[in-house]
């Protein structure tokens, strides 16, 4: 039986490999590698904005808190997150951005 992890599905954890291997998977094949990528870019951008969000209301001044350090690095673990959920499955932007972006390339054909 399989050990459930109490992580959330976007973090990388040892039981859990990580997703993207930087090539479309098996059923993906038919994607072009350069837009799938652009439009998880894109989605973990927005991802990321969502989560800096909500960071704003953390307050910094607690006796736990990171100190100078946490405001430093934050952005980059928000970063993180957004693009480890993007190439987790997302909230499904990537995919509408894709096929955006297939349709746009069509007509300048």
């Amino acid at each position: 039986m399989e050990a459930l992890s109490v992580f959330p599905a976007f973090i990388h954890t040892p039981a859990q490999p990580s997703v993207h291997t930087g090539k479309p998977a098996a059923k993906d094949e038919a994607r072009d590698a350069r837009i799938w990528e652009t439009a998880q870019d894109f989605e973990a951008q927005f991802v990321s904005t969502l989560f800096q969000s909500m960071y704003e209301g953390v307050g910094e001044d607690d006796p736990f808190s990171g100190g100078p350090g946490e405001t430093m690095f934050r952005s980059m673990l928000v970063d993180q997150y957004g693009r480890q959920m993007a190439q987790s499955g997302g909230i499904g932007i990537a995919d509408a951005v894709y096929r955006e972006m297939l349709q746009m390339q069509e007509v300048q054909k």
